[in-house]
């Protein structure tokens, strides 16, 4: 017997049940000194994670942080919007402002990855006319592409042309990131350090950006 959608939904709302039950007879039960003390206490992250919506790129779990370590922000892309004064909806300016006008992070991360679907976008021609919103946001990776193809050409390998793109797009996502007043006024002072950071998901391995050698290196090299 096949099953319809709404079996399938069902199914798949019963593993999430069943997942927490486990969550909470065992991570919760061990760690429960910890979390509750994070409910009375409140939040102290000192990191910033700006990160991809992808599905594979988990940050606590690539980095095995804990609960209270990192403030999250995902997006399509891991993209940055410039700075812009208005009232708008902006979702991405909201978390970097609360971030620094809150909790007062110290670090921000902003973390590319490989096999991104939002850079693979960038060289898709057709979009779908009722993702407006989306098409809108895929512009904020175009100067990313524009530099990938002339450092490598436009008829460079596909593979390569994608993986400098996702690079180059976290550098240029920084400099989008240094737009925000806040942000800039707190680097000049030397209260917060901003880095780029670009994950691997083929291996698990992180590189991050050096910015006096203009190289991505192994995020391992700082821990030895």
């Amino acid at each position: 017997m096949s099953l319809n959608a709404s079996d399938l939904s069902n199914q798949r709302l019963q593993e999430f049940a069943q997942g927490n039950e486990t969550f909470q007879k065992s991570y919760f039960k061990k760690n429960e000194k910890h979390l509750l003390g994070l409910a009375k206490g409140g939040q102290n992250p000192k990191t910033l994670f700006i990160g991809c919506s992808d599905s594979r790129v988990i940050p606590d779990l690539i980095v095995q942080s804990q609960p209270g370590d990192l403030f999250v922000v995902r997006n399509v892309g891991n993209f940055v919007a410039p700075y812009k004064l208005d009232e708008d909806f902006h979702a991405t300016a909201a978390a970097i402002e609360y971030s620094i006008g809150v909790l007062e992070v110290s670090e921000i991360i902003i973390c590319g990855h490989s096999h991104c679907g939002a850079i693979k976008s960038l060289y898709q021609t057709n979009c779908d006319a009722s993702m407006i919103h989306t098409a809108k946001w895929l512009t904020l990776g175009e100067k990313a592409k524009s530099m990938a193809i002339l450092a490598l050409g436009s008829n460079a390998d596909t593979d390569n042309l994608l993986r400098a793109t996702e690079r180059l797009s976290i550098i240029t996502q920084i400099e989008n990131l240094l737009t925000y007043p806040q942000v800039r006024k707190r680097v000049d002072d030397d209260k917060l350090f901003i880095h780029g950071w670009y994950y691997d998901i083929e291996t698990g391995a992180i590189d991050y950006y050096d910015p006096d050698s203009y190289k991505f290196r192994p995020l391992s090299e700082l821990s030895e």
